[in-house]
């Protein structure tokens, strides 16, 4: 872990419904022999402080990684990721905190370096991820200082991840890196199995996994 990540706290996406998926909990479904948030995880670890994962059902299955799981208030639960990352930032310890959905399991290793680095040049309100030139919100770098925005943004009834993003000043940061799918989400079983046909890259081995319960 680098000085510079000591600012920041990691959080995996993991608390929808997955519908597409059949309603089953994706960040448990097995990439090369294990479930994809450990692939989230193991690539955030060297990044960042701390990684959380949100999560609203098989809560002990990802305790089973070694994170703290951070589950939706009740009133919020499976309203998007945007209540995930609400309920992650009333907690962390961080001044920051970077997100990734569970279902992208090759993350770039200077992921944290260059959002951060992006955040700082430009001096914005945020950093997202932009990949074949469309911003992928899901994969932000936040202030904690968003919190009360983002909770009376949910209060008013909005979701949109994006539309949230657009309220502030946020940099757009490109990832040009077309080798592997780094922002490719695995929504149909048919993704996963594509995705599971690319294999993994060679500094992210398959490692120890936890059992979906």
């Amino acid at each position: 872990m680098t000085s510079a990540a000591g600012k920041l706290t990691g959080l995996v996406l993991a608390g929808g419904r997955a519908e597409r998926m059949g309603g089953c909990d994706k960040g448990l479904l097995a990439l090369a022999g294990e479930p994809l948030v450990a692939h989230v995880v193991r690539g955030l670890r060297p990044q960042v402080a701390e990684v959380l994962i949100s999560a609203n059902r098989n809560v002990e299955n990802y305790r089973q990684l070694g994170c703290r799981v951070i589950e939706d208030e009740p009133r919020e639960r499976y309203q998007g990721p945007l209540a995930g990352i609400l309920a992650a930032l009333r907690v962390v310890e961080t001044p920051y905190l970077l997100t990734a959905p569970c279902d992208s399991p090759f993350l770039p290793p200077d992921y944290a370096r260059r959002m951060q680095e992006a955040l700082d040049r430009e001096r914005a309100s945020a950093a997202v991820a932009c990949y074949e030139g469309f911003r992928q919100p899901v994969f932000a770098l936040l202030p904690v200082g968003l919190r009360d925005d983002l909770s009376a943004y949910l209060a008013s009834g909005e979701r949109n991840a994006g539309r949230w993003l657009r309220r502030h000043r946020s940099v757009a940061v490109e990832f040009f890196e077309a080798s592997l799918p780094f922002f490719q989400n695995i929504n149909t079983p048919a993704d996963l199995a594509r995705l599971a046909s690319t294999g993994l890259p060679a500094d992210q081995p398959a490692g120890q996994g936890v059992k979906d319960g």
